[in-house]
């Protein structure tokens, strides 16, 4: 059985950095597309980035591009999301989410992705 850990979340100001990390155990992680999602309180979790089993990535949020990447370690079996020029608007908890059989991202539905890691907190306050 496929488990998610998130870690890496943390309080930063407006304009700083952070990179989370989505650790598995249980499985190793390829053949597996990775997606990260966030919720802010009072809104729908959205899908944010996603990484396909091929090292593709699919970038679901506009408001991210250019400020945030995917990548992933098949040796540490741990997926990344490098965050930069962080806005207040991208305070959430952030979710790292597995789901296997294809070599293409899926469409951003919470639905398509089968394991769910538990989340992290990233606060941008000044």
């Amino acid at each position: 059985q496929l488990e998610l850990v998130e870690s890496g979340g943390g309080s930063v100001q407006p304009g700083g950095s952070l990179t989370l990390s989505c650790a598995a155990s249980g499985s190793t992680l390829d053949g597996y597309n990775i997606g990260w999602f966030r919720q802010a309180p009072g809104k729908e979790r959205e899908g944010v980035l996603c990484i396909s089993s091929g090292g593709g990535s699919t970038v679901y949020a506009d408001s991210v591009k250019g400020r945030f990447a995917i990548s992933r370690d098949r040796a540490k079996n741990t997926v990344y999301l490098q965050m930069n020029s962080l806005k207040p608007e991208d305070t959430a908890v952030y979710y790292c989410a597995a789901t296997y059989g294809t070599r293409l991202c899926p469409v951003p539905n919470i639905g398509e992705y089968d394991y769910w890691g538990q989340g992290t907190q990233v606060t941008v306050s000044s």
